[in-house]
């Protein structure tokens, strides 16, 4: 088993199809799948996506999105977890966890300052056995200004969690408790 990590646009369309096959069978589109060469992700959030493969074999997958991002008056480089997927038949056997596991430390060796994102609450044990950390009251705004989508809006039920990797954002990791983060990635990874 290996690791690999591309930008997104340049995955080997081999495992690329794969990819869009794991995504297609946990969240199927309305209008049915999508072209395997087509992005899933604004290219402006640098997409990085990390795939654990078996003799060819894509058992996991996982995006990383960056931006930078303003909070409590301060600015940082930011990272989030997007699409994190895991080969159906291969679940419960910790290749997911390996791979977040490492989209951590992926984050750390591209210089981010911290990483969050969102999760459905019944995922938060997975995510922290692989290293993040629950921000307590902690809430995400997603979409744009013009159209923000909170990860605390009625009907989710969401939990955030993040990490602080630089030393100025470990310096001010508790401005982060408790407060409204504004991530506007766009339209298209509206709560990354």
């Amino acid at each position: 088993m290996q690791i690999l990590a591309f930008p997104e646009e340049s995955t080997p369309p081999e495992l690329r199809t794969q990819v869009r096959d794991l995504q297609e069978q946990a969240w199927p589109s309305a209008d049915g799948p999508v072209a395997a060469d087509a992005p899933t992700h604004d290219p402006l959030l640098l997409p990085w996506s990390m795939l654990l493969v078996a003799e060819g074999t894509v058992l996991a997958a996982l995006d990383i999105l960056t931006k930078e991002i303003s909070h409590a008056g301060r600015r940082y480089a930011a990272g989030g977890l997007s699409t994190v997927v895991t080969r159906r038949e291969r679940r419960g056997l910790g290749h997911g966890g390996r791979l977040v596991a490492a989209a951590r430390e992926t984050m750390i060796a591209r210089n981010l300052d911290l990483g969050l994102f969102t999760c459905d609450r019944p995922l938060r044990a997975f995510y922290e056995r692989a290293g993040w950390q629950v921000l307590p009251g902690t809430v995400l705004i997603g979409g744009t200004p013009q159209d923000p989508l909170p990860s605390d809006r009625p009907g989710f039920d969401k939990v955030t969690l993040g990490d602080f990797f630089s030393a100025g954002a470990r310096q001010h990791r508790t401005s982060f408790h408790d407060s409204r983060v504004e991530l506007y990635p766009g339209q298209i990874d509206k709560l990354w």
